[in-house]
Parts: C-alpha cells; structure tokens; sequence
C-alpha cells in the first residue's frame, strides 16, 4: 500500500496536485466506466436504449452518490484520527464501516430491483423507452453490493492518504466494463439491458481482484476480525460526518432526476440530449470533484492536527489551479459541445439538443471549480451540515423552479440548463458568507485563550 501521506507539514501545492492527480484519473476511469455504455449503446443500439441508459444510469449514478457521500464519513473520521496521531483507531474504524455499507449493499439489492419500474415511471421516461429503463434499473440493483464494496474500499484509502488504490480498481472496472459493452451491446445486440449487465459483471470482477491484492498488503494500523463489528461511538461519529453529506447528494441528485424528468416531457429527442450531455459533464466536472475529494482528506489531517492556518492556505491554492482548468472546461463545453456530444450519438437531433443543453454546463464550469474547493473545505473541517443545507437549499429553491419555470416559458434546454449555474451562484455566496463565519469564531476562541 502506498505509505500514509502527512499533509500536516512541508509543501502544499506539491503533495496536494500529486494526491490530487491520482483520483482525477480515477474519476475519469469512473465517468468513462458509465460513458462507454451510452457509447456502445448509442453506436449498435437504437434512440429507446440510448434513453433508457441515460435515464437509468442518472438513477444509478444518485444511489451510487449517496452511498460515496456517506462514505465520505469514513474519509474525514480516518484523516481527522491520523491527523490527531491516534492511528490506532483505524481498524475499529475500517471494521464498523464494513458492516454498516454491507446492510446498506444488501437493503439495494433487495429494493432497487423491486422499485425499478416505478422510478422509471418517477422520471417520465419515454414510453418508448420505459422497458429499457426498467430493464436497466433492475439489472444494475442487483450489483448493488459490489458498488456499495468499490466505495467503501475508495473512502478508506482516501482517509489514509492513499490516491492511487483507487486508481487501480476502477482501472480495472473500467477494462472490464468495455470488454463486457463490446460483447453484450455490439456483439450480441442485448442494448440497455446488456450495458447493465456489463456494468454489474465489471464491478464484481473489479472488487473481487481489488480485495484480493489488499490482502496481501500491510495496513499501517492492526486490522483483524474482530474488528468487523458495529461500534457506537465510531458509528455515531461516521454518521454524524457522513450523513450530511449523504442527505445533501442525495436531494442534490434528486434536483437533477427532476429536471431530467421535466425534459423527458419534451419527448424522446430531448431525454436523449440531455442524457447525453450529462455524460459529457461526468467528464467536465472531473477536475472540481477531484480538488474537493483531496481538499477534504488534506484539511481532515490539518484540522485533525490543530493546523487550521495552514488548511486555509491549501483552499487559496486548489482555488487558483482549479478555476485555471474551469476557463478551458468552459471553451470547450460551451463553444465545441456539439463535438463532444457527437461522441456519444450519432443522430444530430440528438447531439444538436446535448449541445443546447450543455451550453449551459458551461457556463457553471467557471464556478463549481471554485465552490468544489470550498465544499471539500468545509466537509475537511467536519461541518458537513452546512454542505448539506447550502446544497439542499440552491437544488430546489433555485435550480429546479428555473428550471420548471424556463421549460414552461421557452422549451429550449439551454435555458432550463440555466438552472444549474444559478443554483451554483447561491451556493458560492452562501460559502463566503459561512467562511466569514468560521474565520471570525476562531478568532474569538483564539481571543479568549489570550486572555485567560
């Protein structure tokens, strides 16, 4: 495994851009991971696959968030402990996490299958594509355990500074997926329904060799089974941590579910573009999650160690290097979009309606890779209840009603696009605000100690 990574002293820029490095690849392996199923399917399968995928996978991609964003817990308990110096907690900490996203695993397989067809019916999926969607639902529920397992696995190396295992689980993942979309989708034209079977297979491929070399490896702590059991102290903390976090992606990717199906409204044409530039923003967004995923580990450690100045420090520098790659994130999707949208279709009503669509993506590029940072900021510092309510409150007190509201007043996915960068303008604001907040209640601590 690779050695813990001590964010508490030496260097910032240097250590952060290397942690960082190691889950932007990872996140791009991911997004690629979902893209090559639209990819497969909108090459060799027809405009009611390509629909059903992308509505399915939107669905999809909210659980898997959820339970990422949960698990962030686990990230910020085990950074903050090593921070503090008492390693010796990792292994109570890494065993209660196994049973707690195993209930979790098992509840989705269970309930996801079940429910599959009336979330489609939820989203307003086309009625041409509905038992696509379903299909797709169904299938992916059943693996639910395997994406609960890749997960857990990615949050705790994250805590324990380690970036590139990862790396190399969803580089298998990956390889794994797009071996099974070529087989299932072009080969034996199985469409939406083998894409999801390609998506379950890679991911139980991907977890099974991933557990299989952390076996072999030494953790920098004692871990044995004993330790697989449910305490509460660390349960409360992980909760307290990741719960927050959980409930804000969760209503945030609920905002988004929404708003898809506000366009499923406008017909087939339309739920395909957008599915189709959100894979294109799977992509584009790689760069602000992956500075907000190694934000929150670098401030869990500095806070953790007491070294708050120096937290802050690192927020100054991921803003600067993360707005720089906003500028060029926001050339390409809102001026070249129809390029990248063609690369996942081939009809051009479909790529003309992604490129509509994701114009407005663009635009929120130049300002999610700002507020990421503060996100991962503030989820470092433990106060993932305010992530939640700034997060909650912009998705549906600004980007769903601009969005319904725009939907009714012109059609153009532009402009219910808009939606998003207005949400992310009450959210940068509502930042600073809270900054300004912490900054002046350590002052006054720091003022009463002076004078005791």
């Amino acid at each position: 495994m690779e050695q813990i990574k001590d964010f508490t002293k030496g260097p910032i820029l240097g250590p952060l851009l290397s942690f960082s490095m190691p889950i932007l690849l990872a996140l791009f392996l991911q997004a690629l991971y979902g893209a090559v199923d639209l990819l497969v399917v909108g090459k060799y399968a027809l405009a009611q696959d390509v629909s059903g995928v992308a509505v399915g996978s939107q669905i999809m991609q909210t659980v898997t968030g959820l339970v990422s964003s949960f698990a962030m817990g686990t990230t910020v308990l085990l950074g903050q402990t090593i921070g503090a110096g008492r390693r010796e907690e990792g292994g109570r900490i890494i065993g209660t996490s196994t049973v707690i996203f195993f209930l979790v695993g098992a509840a989705l397989t269970v309930l996801l299958p079940l429910l599959a067809a009336a979330l489609a019916k939820a989203m307003n999926a086309p009625a041409e594509a509905f038992a696509e969607t379903r299909q797709y639902i169904a299938i992916c529920g059943f693996g639910s355990v395997m994406i609960v397992a890749y997960n857990v696995l990615g949050s705790i190396m994250r805590g324990l500074g380690d970036s590139r295992t990862p790396l190399m689980t969803v580089a298998i993942a990956s390889a794994c997926n797009i071996a099974g979309d070529l087989l299932l989708v072009a080969g034996l034209h199985l469409g939406a329904s083998g894409a999801a079977m390609a998506t379950v297979a890679s991911q139980t491929v991907s977890v099974l060799i991933s557990l299989l070399i952390l076996r072999r490896r030494t953790l920098p702590f004692s871990f044995a089974r004993q330790d697989i059991r449910i305490e509460l102290p660390i349960l409360r903390r992980i909760v307290r941590f990741g719960t927050p976090i959980a409930l804000q992606d969760l209503l945030v990717g609920l905002s988004f579910l929404v708003i898809l199906a506000i366009v499923n409204t406008l017909g087939l044409t339309a739920s395909a573009g957008v599915g189709v530039a959100e894979k294109v923003c799977a992509f584009i967004m790689l760069i602000p999650i992956a500075f907000m995923d190694a934000m929150s580990a670098y401030v869990a450690q500095n806070h953790g160690a007491g070294k708050n100045d120096r937290a802050e420090r690192g927020l100054r520098i991921a803003i600067l290097v993360s707005t720089a790659f906003g500028a060029l994130m926001f050339w390409a999707a809102f001026f070249h979009g129809d390029l990248l949208c063609g690369i996942f279709a081939r009809d051009a009503d479909v790529i003309a309606a992604g490129f509509d669509y994701l114009r407005a993506y663009g635009i929120d590029c130049l300002l999610t890779c700002f507020l990421f940072c503060f996100i991962g900021f503030f989820n470092g510092l433990g106060e993932t209840g305010f992530v939640m309510l700034q997060g909650t409150a912009a998705a549906f007190l600004i980007r769903i009603p601009v969005a319904w509201w725009m939907s009714r007043a012109t059609g153009r996915l532009f402009y219910i696009g808009l939606g998003v960068p207005c949400a992310t303008v009450v959210q940068i604001i509502a930042c600073f605000v809270f900054y300004a907040h912490i900054r002046r209640k350590e002052k006054l601590i720091t003022h009463g100690k002076e004078t005791l």
